[in-house]
């Protein structure tokens, strides 16, 4: 990956459409802009451009806007040209720019990259600006949107100075213990800065589920002995045939998922094989991956048929669990049994507590998720540099009987662990994965 390139591609969405916007970035902007439209627009201005080919033909008409760096997304002088949306406008406009000397088509996310290594944005809003790209719901957007504004950064980088400052400290006592100016022992104020410090991170690394949910989605998962109606709730929940149902026994075999919006939430519900002993060797591996599924779940539903005999499934104790009784259009023709306890009952047929189940199933998600407007860690590399900033940090708090030298090297190494979250330390090993998620075009 060459920098000293001009990169160039589509980055608004697929083609054919009204509008397509092709953005061009590096040293080589000012003159593909002179040779294709004739000169330089002044900058963060549109300015309406025939675009043309080598020969002086015309490739389009275009609205054409000039970012002159480092006042840009990437930080060096950017173009844009917003041409008309077909697939052969904006393919002759990628191959007249790409003749240019310099000027190369841009790899994923290599426009994003380019803004970080010039310190436009930082790693945490590298990745909310994923987030945000690929957001589908409100609560996604809204969390992304948070942590691209730079609040989750501004965090680290306070608890950051606080550790550059604690050791600031240790290190003035080692050297300068016998100058006046410097206090008798700072040793006291320190360390509880620094007990306070470490439990903040970890009241703040317990938010990491929330934050999850509010990204990926609450995991809602149906479980039920066969026949017990959990397809035909999947199908109904999810307002189109996915599973298929059927009265033989045993239908579904595999994982089925969906993804549902309920008030601005992703919630992700998945169908399951029934549970029962008897099993074929496909269906065995079905219900095998059922009681995995099951157990990495937020929530479950287990359902049973009101109109059959009682039955009795076991499920992960630590997964919450919702249970439903299902086929309640047909329960005046079913026994009466005081041994029946459920907190819904449903029909997919007429479509009795379906709305409350889906009602339910928001307040839960919304619950799981806590407060969508609240700094929370959004990625599992996150967490794992916070832990191993507040185990350095512990450690240091905890050897009261060791070097000053030697905690003041934890602290050192405290730091470096949240520099790397944000970006400012050794995270080189990092970035091809970071940006390789990003489409091209960003």
């Amino acid at each position: 990956m060459r920098f000293s390139d001009s990169i160039v591609a589509l980055s608004s969405g697929k083609l054919p459409a009204g509008v397509a916007v092709v953005r061009l970035s590096g040293p080589q902007v000012r003159f593909a802009l002179e040779t294709i439209s004739g000169s330089v627009p002044l900058s963060h201005t549109a300015h309406l451009r025939k675009l043309k080919q080598s020969d002086g033909t015309v490739i389009d008409t275009s609205l054409v806007v000039f970012f002159e760096g480092p006042a840009s997304f990437t930080g060096e002088d950017v173009a844009e040209f917003q041409v008309h949306g077909g697939r052969a406008v904006v393919a002759a406009l990628l191959k007249r720019l790409t003749t240019i000397d310099g000027i190369r088509h841009a790899e994923p996310g290599e426009f994003t990259r380019r803004a970080f290594l010039n310190g436009k944005v930082d790693l945490i809003e590298t990745e909310a600006l994923a987030d945000l790209i690929n957001a589908e719901t409100e609560a996604q957007r809204r969390f992304a949107v948070l942590s691209a504004s730079g609040a989750q950064s501004k965090l680290y980088e306070d608890w950051r100075k606080r550790l550059i400052h604690a050791r600031a400290m240790i290190e003035a006592e080692i050297d300068f213990a016998d100058e006046d100016d410097v206090p008798g022992s700072v040793s006291a104020s320190v360390w509880a800065d620094m007990h306070k410090l470490s439990s903040e991170i970890g009241e703040h690394v317990k938010g990491f589920h929330a934050g999850e949910i509010l990204r990926e989605g609450f995991d809602v998962v149906i479980l039920g002995a066969p026949n017990a109606g959990k397809s035909s709730l999947f199908n109904a929940l999810a307002k189109r045939d996915v599973a298929i149902v059927s009265d033989e026994a045993g239908t579904t075999r595999d994982l089925l998922e969906v993804a549902l919006d309920l008030g601005g939430l992703r919630v992700r519900l998945t169908d399951t094989a029934g549970l029962r002993e008897q099993a074929g060797k496909v269906e065995t591996i079905g219900i095998g991956r059922a009681r995995e599924r099951a157990n990495e779940a937020d929530l479950l539903i287990v359902l049973e048929d009101m109109t059959g005999p009682i039955t009795s499934l076991e499920v992960p104790a630590s997964v919450p669990v919702l249970r439903v009784g299902t086929k309640a259009d047909l329960i005046e023709a079913a026994p009466k049994d005081g041994e029946r306890r459920y907190d819904l009952a449903v029909s997919t047929v007429s479509g009795l507590g379906l709305a409350g189940l889906l009602d339910e199933l928001g307040r839960l998600a919304n619950e799981a998720a806590g407060t969508t407007g609240e700094l929370l860690p959004s990625r599992l590399r996150h967490v794992e540099l916070l832990e191993a900033s507040r185990s350095f940090i512990d450690h240091a708090a905890g050897q009261s009987d060791a070097f000053q030298e030697l905690r003041a090297e934890d602290l050192r190494l405290a730091g470096d662990r949240l520099g790397r979250i944000v970006g400012t330390a050794g995270v080189e090993d990092l970035l091809d994965v970071i940006f390789s998620q990003f489409c091209i075009g960003k």
